[in-house]
């Protein structure tokens, strides 16, 4: 376990925002029982790994941070055998045959997208549509990651946990885990520390079915039809490259946490509303009656297109997607906080819509 004495650098550079300040205290771990060491005497605590759904005040954060370091993915067969998982890239190893499932047990600390490359250079389907999306597996159940028509609530089974409150490991099934559209039980509940995820995914050359219109079309494929694991990544990394959202130093358009705004989920007479000052919008059926809303075309008719902000501030709407506010490299995160207070009071202005923050804020507001 390193560690660094208060105060240490910017936390910006941990984050994909590249915004932030110091913090009092800062450990990497690369162990679970250094992870259990760092954050069980811990009053103010946060847990960074890929720094990718975060936003950190400009003050930095008052208390210890543990920054996740551990890697590993495990994979055992449907017969019960530990089968070693290949990197991405390998090409299959001796795994199970079609038909059959396998489960995957990944570090927390350990990237995303080098989960969903393995998944899909293994033959094995479940995670292909959420290629290239940043962060650590750790984050996932947090979030309940998801993006074009999957997500991973569909196939975890299990998260492993260090509990705050009883001192000890435990296994939270998939059942306990709150998942529900981009939250969890883990997600603003400093309680649980996340030490790693166990996946079930199918064992297939094809995807599971694809939901999403645009990935359909990509792919030139029916939606709920299935397609070749690799086209499906590929496909889904081509279209995030081309809305930024996937990580490239190079790209002023993707220094951001992805989506910051989660779509708005609103009664059915809202969508009336909408509709009468905007014309018809992508609308998706939502539990209870209820119907969701695309947040980025809500913010476009809102009259903020993209790559809409003041550079003297240093932050502005990606150029490639209004749902991503970006970090043009010399901005400050109470500009970025101030940008999206425009936006979502516009938004409200507009449509009666309230908008709401998909990253977790760290020592600020919105």
């Amino acid at each position: 376990m390193s560690e660094a004495a208060a105060p240490v650098s910017s936390l910006a550079e941990l984050t994909t925002l590249r915004l932030g300040g110091p913090a009092d205290h800062l450990v990497e771990v690369t162990s679970d029982e250094q992870t259990v060491a760092a954050v069980r005497n811990s009053e103010k605590l946060l847990i960074l790994a890929g720094g990718s759904n975060v936003v950190i005040a400009d003050e930095g954060f008052p208390g210890t941070v543990v920054v996740l370091r551990q890697r590993g993915i495990e994979a055992v067969g449907a017969r019960g055998e530990t089968k070693p998982a290949g990197a991405p890239g390998d090409a299959p190893g001796d795994a199970p045959g079609d038909g059959e499932v396998v489960r995957l047990t990944v570090a927390a600390g350990h990237p995303w997208d080098e989960v969903a490359a393995t998944a899909v250079a293994n033959g094995w389907a479940g995670v292909e549509s959420l290629s290239g999306i940043p962060g650590s597996a750790g984050a996932t159940p947090i979030q309940n990651v998801g993006a074009y028509g999957q997500e991973v609530a569909e196939t975890i089974t299990e998260v492993r946990v260090y509990d705050r409150v009883r001192d000890e490991i435990v296994t939270v099934p998939a059942a306990a885990c709150g998942f529900a559209y981009r939250t969890s039980v883990f997600k603003h509940n400093e309680r649980f520390v996340v030490l790693s995820v166990t996946f079930e995914l199918a064992v297939s050359p094809v995807s599971t079915p694809i939901r999403y219109a645009e990935l359909a079309r990509t792919l030139g494929v029916a939606q709920g039809e299935a397609a070749p694991l690799k086209e499906v990544r590929e496909a889904v990394l081509q279209l995030r490259a081309g809305k930024g959202m996937v990580l490239d130093p190079a790209d002023r358009d993707t220094f951001s946490v992805g989506s910051f705004f989660t779509n708005p989920v609103v009664a059915a007479d809202a969508v009336a509303v909408v509709r009468d000052a905007a014309g018809e919008p992508p609308a998706w059926p939502a539990p209870d009656g209820m119907v969701k809303l695309s947040a980025a075309w809500l913010i476009e008719r809102a009259g903020f297109t993209k790559g809409y902000g003041n550079l003297a501030t240093g932050v502005a709407l990606s150029g490639k997607h209004t749902l991503a506010l970006t970090n043009r490299g010399t901005g400050t995160t109470a500009a970025l906080l101030d940008l999206a207070r425009e936006i979502r009071a516009g938004v409200r202005a507009k449509f009666g819509v309230e908008l709401h923050p998909e990253p977790v804020l760290v020592n600020c507001e919105l």
